[in-house]
């Protein structure tokens, strides 16, 4: 498991916006049940556009022991975000974690 996959801090931080073809109703992955229709193309993962952030499949303590219940069949924007990036030492700033590092 990566430490990406223990951490959930950017899962707790930011809008997840996607093609509405990656939803399973359309032939994708991303469960019926966890995204809201924003357009025509457009859906968004349940929970990530609330005023505090967190997607409806994060399950566990930010920064401790969290999961993604369908990491699997997460959208695009989940799969490319990059582990170490800055995006990611911001997520983990948000919630009071150090930026991953070449010991962590």
């Amino acid at each position: 498991m990566s430490r990406c996959q223990a951490c959930g801090a950017c899962c707790a931080s930011f809008r997840v916006d996607f093609s509405i073809d990656e939803t399973a109703s359309a032939g994708g992955c991303v469960p019926d049940g966890l995204w809201v229709p924003l357009t025509g193309t457009l859906a968004r993962l349940c929970g990530t556009d609330h005023a505090q952030p967190r997607c409806a499949a994060l399950y566990g303590q930010v920064g401790q022991r969290a999961t993604c219940g369908i990491y699997e069949w997460r959208p695009g924007p989940c799969r490319e975000f990059e582990e170490g990036s800055e995006a990611c030492a911001q997520a983990r700033r948000r919630h009071g974690l150090p930026p991953l590092g070449d010991g962590l």
